[in-house]
């Protein structure tokens, strides 16, 4: 970790401090999801490894700002309300009661111990770790400095990789502060529970936070342009999906546009083009990210980015400059921990020299809202686009042992698959434990398997996976149904 003040070998004969010369064969700037694994990888392969945080340790917004404080607060939230006790109990036994403290106290150990676990495969690895902000010189090159702008290194590198993430998009006009008018980082700062809560945005961060509030008796209202939250996933789970919010007491307002954000004392309120107007204790404003690049430099090495501002790269992560790579949220979608760790560890791969194949195109999504969802390939709507001749096997979590006995009897899986061949097109579960069972799934789409694999071979009972097998049957009997008309 670099300090704030120069070593004795650093002091040149004029009396002031010199930078540090580094020379390494890749530096990669961002120490979050695919940094550490680009880096990891290229050390494993035996190079010298340098990584550039503006942060104090590794883990990047992913750990301190991103993935592990929203998943760690969800479960804190299942946890301590006895959410899934309510099938059992009724909702008099529904404790909402939480607070921020308690909250926070699971939220900082989680922290602590995925910093320190970070921390140990960065010194098994040898990899040097600065802090500090980085900025490109040239193409080749780039100094380090602290954040009182004091350059601490430069550093020399035959290859870079451009790990930075992105930042939730803040447009001048919106007021945001620490306590009424947020984005999704600021929200995590927050020393109490609001009673009531606008969201802007039904994309993924606004959907898991605004379940996240719900769950724990916030009187929470999603508002979007769309006509209904996360379009982007297969219509019936996103239906499924908001009428299990709804039951919970979260609000969507679809068709609406904001014009005017304000605080107004201690409230958040929003005027929106139709002329109503919303307002509520605290608003998280929801609409976007934008890459992390702004104090970077890359004109210096002769990138650009595109016309929706994030770094192009070809299929193997390398930018206009070839030696200079760029991988995760900075280079744009799908914005997922998951992916990006690959990216990053592919793109070390070919930076090394090492054969290696392309991004799969077959990949989970998850997202994390009560309930969660997770899904595998094509969607219903896609399939229908393209004109596949298919069908749909469905399983709900009422008709499944294991929900029961945990208390979660909303959900279902569904999977679609070809109606002449069988071959698996994709899945989709929402419901708990969507986001285990999903690879199940993912794993029989890579090897092509078809429809009746899930038949013909035994699940454990009671499970959530016993689904898949629920889901095959309901499938195939209606192409045998059909076969007899």
């Amino acid at each position: 970790m670099a300090a704030n003040f120069c070593s004795w070998s650093k002091i040149s004969t004029t009396g002031i401090c010199a930078m540090e010369q580094i020379n390494v064969d890749l530096a990669v700037i961002g120490a979050g999801p695919a940094g550490q694994k680009a880096a990891i990888q290229a050390a494993k392969l035996g190079k010298k490894v340098v990584v550039i945080e503006k942060l104090p340790e590794p883990g990047g917004n992913c750990l301190f700002s991103g993935t592990i404080p929203s998943k760690t607060l969800r479960e804190a939230i299942i946890d301590l309300t006895r959410y899934h006790e309510r099938s059992f109990y009724g909702d008099a036994h529904f404790i909402q009661e939480v607070s921020i403290h308690d909250l926070n106290n699971r939220l900082y150990k989680v922290i602590d111990e995925e910093k320190h676990m970070l921390q140990r495969q960065f010194k098994k690895n040898n990899i040097q770790f600065i802090q500090g902000n980085a900025y490109f010189e040239a193409s080749n090159r780039m100094t380090i400095t602290n954040a009182d702008f004091r350059q601490l290194y430069q550093i020399r590198s035959e290859m870079f990789m451009i790990a930075t993430g992105s930042q939730p998009r803040n447009p001048p006009e919106v007021p945001f502060d620490d306590d009424v008018i947020l984005d999704s980082t600021r929200l995590l700062g927050l020393d109490f529970v609001p009673k009531s809560m606008l969201v802007l945005g039904g994309g993924i961060i606004g959907s898991e936070y605004a379940s996240f509030f719900a769950a724990l008796g916030t009187e929470v209202t999603i508002i979007d342009k769309k006509e209904h939250i996360l379009p982007f996933v297969d219509a019936e789970i996103g239906i499924h999906l908001q009428t299990a919010l709804t039951d919970i007491g979260l609000k969507f307002m679809g068709h609406k546009e904001p014009e005017e954000i304000s605080r107004v004392g201690n409230k958040a309120v929003v005027k929106f083009k139709d002329g109503t107007v919303c307002k509520a204790d605290c608003l998280l404003y929801a609409l976007g990210r934008k890459a992390n690049v702004d104090t970077l430099g890359i004109e210096n090495a002769g990138l650009k980015l595109n016309s929706k501002g994030y770094i192009p790269v070809n299929a193997l992560f390398q930018t206009e400059s070839s030696h200079i790579y760029a991988v995760g949220d900075v280079i744009g979608g799908p914005c997922l921990a998951s992916t990006s760790m690959e990216q990053g560890r592919l793109a070390a791969l070919h930076a090394c020299g090492v054969q290696t194949h392309y991004f799969p195109s077959v990949y989970p999504i998850g997202i994390y809202t009560i309930p969660e969802i997770s899904s595998c390939g094509y969607t219903e709507e896609q399939l229908e686009h393209m004109g596949f001749h298919y069908e749909v096997g469905r399983a709900y979590y009422y008709e499944i042992a294991r929900s029961h006995i945990a208390g979660s009897n909303t959900g279902m899986f569904k999977i679609l698959f070809h109606a002449e061949t069988l071959e698996i097109l994709g899945v989709h579960v929402i419901g708990r434990s969507a986001t285990e069972v999903i690879h199940i799934g993912q794993i029989a789409m890579s090897f092509r398997a078809r429809i009746d694999y899930f038949i013909d071979h035994v699940f454990n009972y009671p499970t959530y996976a016993e689904g898949y097998r629920v889901a095959a049957l309901n499938g195939v009997n209606k192409i045998r149904l059909k076969s007899k008309v």
